[in-house]
């Protein structure tokens, strides 16, 4: 019991601003830790249907409402997914070769490229959150969860691109095999339960898996591999996503 509390931990800490108890890492709790990533995912998600939960309680403005969906997820991480995000986006947009892209990645400022990436990653999330005409609570959820599974599944399976790093930490320490197999059997059961709330839910699922292949893709082509700054790109562009793909189907629904 003790160390499936550590390994935890070490998920939180390392992948969440929430405070929690700190361990020493060591081989038996990073040995799962990628395992336990996908809790972060449910704090975020049960936070997120409570704030939508206060807005409606409160009558609150829908602007308000989005201001707080596409925040609370920033809080909760720390911004720790958004950093790659940014890396990553100068690094796609200079259109170097692989080792010039890693380079640019491991570059502490950021281009601006990543600002404007950034910037309309904000814009389009809010307006999405905003004027979404349906809060599905556990669809939502599930999404949240769902992006942190295929990340730490790619994590374990995808090749890395370089010998130091988070993602070559975690991919190193991790009994590979076993967190596959947990993750992919995870990401198959949320993709599933995506597909029990409605076409709004089948459409975020597809989304995911989507942007997961073209993840896997563009990381080997363009990077020679993964590293923890594109899994957060992943996990970003994965979120925004499925955000998109349940504004469509709930306002076709609307329409129709």
């Amino acid at each position: 019991m003790r160390t499936i509390l550590e390994t935890i931990a070490v998920a939180f800490s390392m992948f969440s601003a929430i405070p929690v108890p700190q361990f020493p890492w060591t081989e038996k709790n990073m040995r799962y830790a990628m395992c336990a990533f996908p809790l972060v995912g449910v704090a975020v998600g049960g936070l997120c249907w409570l704030w939508v939960l206060v807005c409606q309680w409160l009558s609150l403005p829908a602007l308000l409402r989005g201001a707080g969906l596409c925040l609370l997820p920033v809080a909760v991480t720390g911004g720790i997914h958004l950093d790659g995000y940014c890396d990553a986006s100068d690094a796609l947009a200079s259109h170097a070769p692989p080792e010039k892209k890693q380079e640019i990645m491991k570059d502490p400022h950021i281009g601006a490229f990543g600002v404007i990436r950034l910037c309309g990653y904000f814009i389009l999330a809010f307006t999405l959150w905003a004027t979404l005409i349906d809060y599905p609570g556990p669809a939502v959820w599930l999404s949240f969860c769902l992006s942190r599974t295929l990340s730490g599944l790619a994590v374990a399976t995808f090749p890395l691109s370089k010998g130091s790093g988070l993602a070559y930490t975690f991919a190193t320490a991790a009994d590979k095999t076993v967190v596959a197999r947990v993750l992919a059997a995870a990401s198959l059961g949320l993709a599933v339960g995506l597909c029990f709330c409605g076409w709004a839910g089948a459409a975020m699922a597809a989304l995911a898996l989507m942007v997961f292949l073209d993840y896997h893709r563009r990381s080997v082509k363009e990077f020679g591999g993964l590293s923890g700054d594109l899994a957060g790109w992943f996990l970003q562009r994965a979120e925004l996503w499925m955000l998109t793909g349940l504004w469509i189907v709930t306002w076709m629904e609307a329409m129709l």
